[in-house]
C-alpha cells in the first residue's frame, strides 16, 4: 500500500513527486503539536530513534519496492536517518494508538504558494488491510485542510496499485483522471499511468 509522494527516497522532488536516484535522503520537518490521532492509529513527527523501525518497514518489501521505484533497496540504516533528518516534506510516523508501534508514513508537500498539498503514504506488509492507512489519510487530511488558504489537497497512484487507490476512494478522495504515462519506473520496466485524485475544503466529512 504505496503512493507516489511520501515516500523516503534520496533527492529532493524535481516536481510533481518524482526524484533522482540516489543514496542520501530526503525531506521530513518538524510536525504541529496538535494531536492526531483516533482509537487505532497516532501520527506523531518521525525521531531519530525510529531509524531501525523504518528499516524493518522497508527493507525487501516487494510492493514498496515495486510501486516506491526511487527508494534504495536494500534500505539502511543510513537511508533511514537521512530520511529523518532531511528538510521539506511535512512527514508524519503513522503508528498503533495503543503500543506506540511505527506502522508506515504519511507526509503532504506543499506547492511554493502553500495552497495545493500532495499527499503521499507507505505502510508495513504486516498493518496492509486493516483500514489503519485509510484512518491515517482521513487524520492527515483533515489536518492539511484547516490550514489558511488551502485549495486542494491531491494523490497519485499507479493505475495498477488497487489497494492504495481504494485508501484514497475511502478517504473520500474524487478520482479526477489519469496521468498517462507519466513517470518510467526501471522496476517494473515500463512506463505508469497515474490515477489522479483530489480533495477539495468542504468535501471531507
Amino acid at each position: 500500500m504505496v503512493v507516489i509522494g511520501s515516500s523516503p527516497s534520496s533527492m529532493p522532488s524535481m516536481g510533481n513527486g518524482t526524484r533522482p536516484a540516489a543514496r542520501t535522503l530526503h525531506i521530513v520537518c518538524p510536525m504541529t503539536e496538535i494531536p492526531l490521532a483516533d482509537r487505532v492509529v497516532r501520527l506523531r513527527p518521525w525521531r531519530r530513534e525510529d531509524a531501525g523501525a523504518i528499516v524493518d518497514c522497508i527493507d525487501g518489501d516487494p510492493d514498496i519496492s515495486r510501486w516506491l521505484d526511487l527508494v534504495p533497496q536494500p534500505y539502511s540504516l543510513d537511508d533511514a536517518r537521512a530520511y529523518i533528518g532531511g528538510l521539506g516534506e511535512q512527514a508524519f510516523a503513522i503508528t498503533d494508538a495503543v503500543t506506540g508501534h511505527v506502522l508506515g508514513s504519511i507526509g503532504v508537500r506543499w506547492n511554493e504558494t502553500g495552497d495545493v498539498g500532495e499527499i503521499g503514504y507507505w505502510l508495513r506488509a504486516d498493518a496492509r488491510r486493516g483500514g489503519v492507512m485509510t484512518r491515517a489519510l482521513v487524520l492527515v487530511s483533515r489536518w492539511a485542510l484547516a490550514r489558511d488558504g488551502i485549495g486542494r489537497l491531491q494523490l497519485r497512484a499507479d493505475v495498477e496499485n488497487v489497494p492504495s487507490r481504494r485508501v484514497a476512494e475511502k478517504a473520500g478522495y474524487t478520482l479526477e483522471g489519469v496521468l498517462r504515462s507519466a513517470h518510467w519506473n526501471a522496476r517494473i520496466g515500463r512506463r505508469q499511468d497515474w490515477a489522479l485524485y483530489s480533495l477539495l475544503p468542504g468535501e471531507l466529512e
